[in-house]
């Protein structure tokens, strides 16, 4: 992972918007995470000198395979926390995922592990 939660969330936006659309742009990206598109283009730069991200002049921006692993796992790590938020402790969808938002930059793995557990007994019990 990275060690900047700030970083973490700009790789997991970008995985979110070439799932939902097939790409991510300067300005969708602002958009998602409520920042100036200067905040973004340095981040991006940031990213793409860290091997993360592959961004054209005035074009989208890609994550490479190594930012698109550990996007990848940030937002599977989101989503578990928010299942588990949402089912644990009856929190409303839209509380869980803002919550959720914040804890996946600082959980630790054994947490992680543990809510992956309950969820998946969870599951069985069901």
């Amino acid at each position: 992972m990275i060690k900047n939660e700030s970083m973490e969330m700009y790789l997991e936006t970008v995985y979110i918007l070439e799932e939902r659309s097939g790409h991510a742009h300067v300005t969708e990206i602002a958009k998602e995470l409520d920042v100036s598109k200067p905040s973004v283009t340095k981040s991006m730069k940031y990213l793409r000198a860290k091997g993360f991200v592959e961004k054209e002049p005035y074009g989208s921006v890609t994550l490479t395979e190594k930012g698109r692993e550990i996007a990848k796992k940030i937002y599977r790590n989101h989503l578990a926390i928010t299942r588990f938020l949402e089912t644990s402790l009856n929190m409303k969808p839209e509380d869980a995922d803002k919550d959720a938002c914040r804890i996946e930059h600082v959980i630790s793995n054994s947490m992680l592990e543990a809510i992956e557990e309950y969820l998946k007994n969870k599951d069985a019990d069901s």
